[in-house]
C-alpha cells in the first residue's frame, strides 16, 4: 500500500481559518443566509457542499490532463452537477422534511462558486490527493462557518438547539432571527469577530518578528 506524498502546508487548514470561504471570501452568500436559520439546516447544507466539493475536486484532478481547455468549466459544471444530483436524492431518502426545508439551495449547490473556484485555481492543477484534503477543509470551513450562523439563529429566534428547546416559556424569542434581515445581523457579528481575532493573531506575529530582529 503506497503511502500518499506529503503536503505542502496549509493544504488542510488554509480553509478552517486564513481562506475561510465564508468568514474571509464572502462565497456562497445566497446558501449561507438563506438556510442558517436552523442548525440542522447549516449542517445538512454545509455536508452536502463538502461532499460536492470534495468528490469533484478529486474527479477534476483525475480527469485534468485529458479535458481539453477550451471546454474545462462546462465540463467542471457536469461533474458538479452530478454529485449534487446524488445529494438531492439521498436527502430526500433520508428526510423529506429537511429536503423541504432547503428548498431549491441543493440544487444551487451547483452553481456555488466556491466549488466551481476550487475545481479551477486548485484541483486542476494538483494531484488527486492534495485536491482531496484541501477541498476537504474548505468543505469543513464552509460547515463551520454555516453552522455557526445556524446555532446563533436558532437560539435566539426559536430559543432551541437542533430541535431541542433551551429555555422556558418565557423565553421571547427574537423573531427577526430567523428572518432573512437576522441572517445579514448574524454574518455581521461574525465577520466582526473574525476579523478581530485575525488582526490580533497577525498584530501578535508582528511583535514576535519584531522581537526577533532586534
Amino acid at each position: 500500500m503506497s503511502i500518499p506524498p506529503s503536503l505542502p502546508p496549509g493544504t488542510f487548514s488554509e480553509g478552517l481559518w486564513r481562506n475561510n470561504p465564508v468568514f474571509v471570501m464572502l462565497l456562497g452568500m445566497c446558501s449561507v443566509l438563506a438556510v442558517t436559520n436552523s442548525a440542522i439546516n447549516a449542517l445538512a447544507m454545509g455536508l452536502s457542499t463538502t461532499f460536492a466539493l470534495v468528490a469533484s475536486a478529486a474527479m477534476v484532478s483525475a480527469l485534468s490532463r485529458i479535458i481539453p481547455r477550451p471546454v474545462r468549466i462546462a465540463t467542471y459544471v457536469v461533474i458538479i452537477a452530478t454529485f449534487v444530483t446524488l445529494i438531492d436524492y439521498a436527502i430526500q431518502v433520508i428526510s423529506l422534511a429537511l429536503y423541504n426545508a432547503l428548498g431549491a439551495f441543493i440544487q444551487l449547490i451547483v452553481v456555488n462558486c466556491l466549488i466551481l473556484g476550487r475545481a479551477e485555481a486548485h484541483a486542476s492543477k494538483h494531484r488527486v490527493w492534495p485536491a482531496i484534503v484541501n477541498a476537504l477543509g474548505m468543505g469543513l470551513g464552509y460547515t463551520l462557518a454555516l453552522l455557526a450562523m445556524g446555532v446563533v439563529r436558532e437560539i435566539l429566534g426559536s430559543g432551541s438547539l437542533f430541535g431541542v428547546q433551551l429555555f422556558g416559556e418565557q423565553f421571547a424569542p427574537w423573531v427577526i432571527m430567523v428572518l432573512p434581515p437576522g441572517g445579514f445581523f448574524v454574518l455581521g457579528g461574525w465577520l466582526l469577530l473574525f476579523n478581530s481575532l485575525k488582526s490580533r493573531r497577525q498584530a501578535r506575529q508582528s511583535s514576535t518578528e519584531a522581537c526577533h530582529v532586534h
